[in-house]
């Protein structure tokens, strides 16, 4: 019964972190590609409030149930929640060092002063975010994988 209960979390915080980053990648980061700097950057800071700490502790716990998942199941169903739990802590660690001080930089910007030479961090952004999402669905996948053949 608990290994049931464990995967359903890992299932649905797995799908919660897949779907907010395939939505960011879909259709809210081509919006922010399209704006001039200013409105960017403006864009940028209201956007961004209210993702920490919500999205790092889904993502953090779903790791670790996965974690747990992995110490208690068989096998072959073991293998792909930890599978889930290294792609959910790729999803981490690209969050932790690569997209979040680009987002500090970005949110220090006063947006209607952003300097002649700013470099544009969008592009950098982009490739980052599109590797934490491409971990996410696969995170997502292992971990469906695995509740459809416990």
């Amino acid at each position: 019964m608990v290994t049931e209960l464990l995967s359903v979390a890992a299932l649905v915080g797995s799908g919660v972190v897949a779907g907010v980053l395939f939505a960011v990648a879909l259709s809210v980061l081509p919006a922010l590609i399209a704006m001039p700097a200013d409105r960017y950057v403006y864009t940028h800071q209201l956007v961004g409030r209210r993702w920490d700490p919500t999205m790092p502790i889904i993502v953090l716990t779903s790791t670790v149930i996965d974690i747990v998942l992995a110490l208690l199941t068989s096998a072959a169903t073991a293998l792909l929640f930890a599978t889930a739990a290294v792609l959910l802590l790729g999803v981490s660690v690209v969050s932790h060092f690569c997209n979040v001080p680009i987002n500090r930089v970005v949110k220090s910007l006063d947006p209607a002063e952003v300097p002649p030479d700013w470099r544009d961090p969008r592009p950098l952004w982009r490739r980052w975010h599109l590797l934490r999402t491409t971990l996410a669905l696969l995170g997502v996948t292992a971990n469906a994988l695995a509740v459809v053949l416990a």
